[in-house]
């Protein structure tokens, strides 16, 4: 049973090849457009690597750039056989080539599948990175005379007032760290050695925050520092004042971003295997029509044309059969050795025939 069988005319061929020429260029600039869009999310991903503990969620970009420029050179392809269908001397030439342009074209589409189904499934992994990343982000955040960190705390800073944010999960986790480097205490200060004193690790903790935490847009001046003292700022209560701070944390911030970034790209990249799709279908119906009407050997006449030259099932078989007789010939049989070892030793071969002629010689 043939699945999909349509029949063509001359003319019908001609428009198909033709359409299918524009819908080929149409998949290439889809092509460009995916690899640019997995290049601008591998970019901005870089930008951030340093408050990220891991690059699990790398895959998405790298599977988009990949397949962004196969699908470039494959649709290419599709173009120059779409020129190549209607002239009987070279369209036979890329027979030898389709079946593989189209296990790529297919494999291409699952790929951007898979792409859409990552983006969703490692929001977990990007949200432990980030929350590793930002935890050790904030520790270093002092040692701007530490080669390797020395940039810490300015990546913190830029961080906290592009994404008007403070904290891993908010302002507070700034009170659980020594965010001012030693070297600018003075040790001489009472208040210095109360507070390291007063700490099991010896850590000089405050109930402040970097000025990257000040919200521009609030009425009332910053307040950084003695977060939790009432006393120390006028008209100011501490559990109930809306502080004029980012009141959300840097983590979600950075995952509501990436996952808008990876989410946007979803319906974009939908579009791109339908249009993919299209291009593998129509060039099937070409192919077939194309190869029908030469073997009636009459290019001018009509042909039919088809997806699968038997059902689902029946390609299937013959699909798995194909594979098995490939496996069978990739296999070396490991008991061949231990049942002929005269193949092994040419000599012992040739003693043993002259021994069975002598023997046969002498019983006659």
């Amino acid at each position: 049973m043939v699945l999909l069988k349509m029949k063509f005319t001359l003319q019908r061929r001609v428009r198909l090849a033709q359409g299918l020429w524009l819908l080929s260029w149409l998949a290439v600039m889809c092509g460009t457009f995916v690899f640019c869009l997995g290049l601008y999310l591998k970019a901005e991903l870089l930008r951030r690597a340093e408050v990220m503990d891991n690059t699990e969620i790398h895959v998405v970009p790298n599977i988009l750039m990949m397949v962004g420029l196969a699908s470039i050179g494959t649709n290419w392809v599709a173009s120059r056989v779409c020129q190549d269908s209607l002239d009987a001397s070279r369209f036979p030439r890329w027979k030898a080539f389709l079946l593989a342009w189209f296990v790529v074209a297919t494999l291409l589409c699952f790929l951007l599948l898979a792409v859409v189904v990552l983006s969703y499934a490692l929001q977990g992994s990007l949200e432990e990175s980030l929350k590793v990343g930002l935890r050790n982000g904030i520790r270093f955040y002092k040692d701007t005379d530490v080669p390797g960190r020395c940039f810490q705390k300015e990546t913190i800073d830029h961080l906290q007032m592009e994404f008007r944010c403070c904290g891993n999960n908010n302002f507070r986790d700034w009170f659980e760290v020594q965010w001012v480097s030693n070297r600018y205490l003075d040790f001489t200060s009472k208040d210095v050695k109360d507070r390291i004193r007063s700490n099991v690790d010896g850590r000089y903790l405050l109930d402040g925050v970097p000025f990257s935490c000040c919200n521009p847009a609030s009425p009332r001046p910053c307040l950084q520092n003695r977060l939790t003292d009432n006393s120390a700022h006028h008209s100011y209560d501490f559990q109930s004042e809306e502080l004029n701070l980012y009141s959300r944390g840097c983590r979600q911030a950075l995952i509501d971003y990436y996952m808008g970034l990876m989410n946007s790209t979803g319906p974009g990249v939908l579009s791109v295997i339908l249009i993919q799709m299209s291009v593998v279908l129509s060039l099937r119906y070409l192919q077939t029509s194309v190869e029908g009407a030469m073997a009636q050997e009459d290019p001018a006449g009509d042909s039919e044309g088809y997806i699968l030259e038997k059902g689902l099932k029946e390609t299937f078989e013959d699909l798995k059969a194909n594979i098995l007789i490939l496996l069978k010939f990739g296999q070396v049989n490991p008991n061949a050795a231990q049942e002929s070892p005269e193949a092994g030793d040419p000599e012992k071969a040739s003693d043993n025939t002259t021994e069975k002629a002598t023997s046969t010689t002498s019983a006659s």
